[in-house]
């Protein structure tokens, strides 16, 4: 039996994307968005699946307004960047509970190589399986976590990083020196640094707003940040070699093998850029 899936904001750039990865998968999809002659209480009441991609800020009074008309055999899924508030209000429903969180955006050549975190709250084996062979079957990693987890480890993959970004954008600003004044004197890791700031700001606002904002875990980690980087700042400005070299030897034992293995992986990504 084909299963039918519903995306509620399947017309948006992420929902279009998703419908792309269930349609390559064989499932019948419908959407609903806001100039869709289905609305989302339709879909609600038409599909097997039923799929939430909207706005974090919209998320959860999304997945409120559906929650009553779901039933046990149906299975309730959200693709937002925070997961403990959405995955609480789709286990008000009665139906099956996953939430996903695709680590990549909608500008993606397709899932391999690709990570979504799956975490399922309140779901049968062979229901969870059923969804995420989707994923698999086209090339994805599938990371299985509880949502405390995810939104605990994205305070520092995606709100630590966001951050730190745009305070090197913001500093930029403050001095006064814009990116094509540097162009000259660019190195290969300097231009893969300014590479992720100017993506990151060509981007929408309130999308990183919302995950700065909206995750309970992401204050502490930049109070952490702010702390470091005031620790830092101390140390190089009493000219201490010695008090800077045990610094440096502590964050790298912290990182361990893993410096290595970036350090091979970016010399590959600096003899492509150099060689274009």
């Amino acid at each position: 039996m084909q299963v039918k899936i519903g995306i509620i904001g399947g017309t948006g750039r992420m929902g279009a994307f998703f419908r792309k990865v269930f349609e390559t998968a064989g499932w019948e999809v419908q959407i609903a968005g806001r100039s869709t002659p289905q609305s989302p209480a339709d879909l609600a009441g038409a599909c097997d699946v039923v799929m939430v991609s909207v706005p974090i800020r919209e998320t959860v009074g999304v997945i409120r307004s559906l929650a009553p008309l779901l039933s046990e055999g149906q299975l309730f899924c959200d693709l937002t960047s925070l997961k403990t508030g959405p995955v609480e209000a789709m286990l008000t429903s009665r139906a099956q509970v996953v939430g996903l969180h695709p680590m990549f955006g909608p500008t993606a050549n397709g899932l391999p190589g690709q990570t979504i975190i799956a975490t399922p709250a309140r779901c049968r084996p062979e229901t969870l399986d059923l969804l995420l062979e989707v994923f698999l079957s086209q090339g994805a990693r599938v990371t299985i976590s509880t949502p405390e987890e995810h939104d605990r480890i994205m305070a520092v993959v995606q709100g630590l990083t966001h951050f730190v970004t745009l305070g090197v954008a913001e500093t930029m600003r403050r001095v006064g020196v814009k990116p094509e004044d540097t162009l000259a004197f660019m190195s290969p890791v300097y231009q893969m640094e300014m590479c992720l700031v100017g993506r990151l700001l060509s981007q929408d606002s309130s999308l990183y707003a919302d995950i700065l904002g909206q995750n309970p875990h992401v204050m502490p980690v930049i109070e952490a940040c702010e702390g470091a980087f005031s620790s830092l700042r101390e140390t190089i400005g009493t000219g201490d070699t010695d008090a800077f070299e045990e610094v440096f030897k502590k964050n790298a034992q912290h990182f361990g093998d893993y410096c290595q293995k970036a350090a091979r992986e970016s010399d590959l990504l600096i003899a492509s850029m150099v060689r274009q």
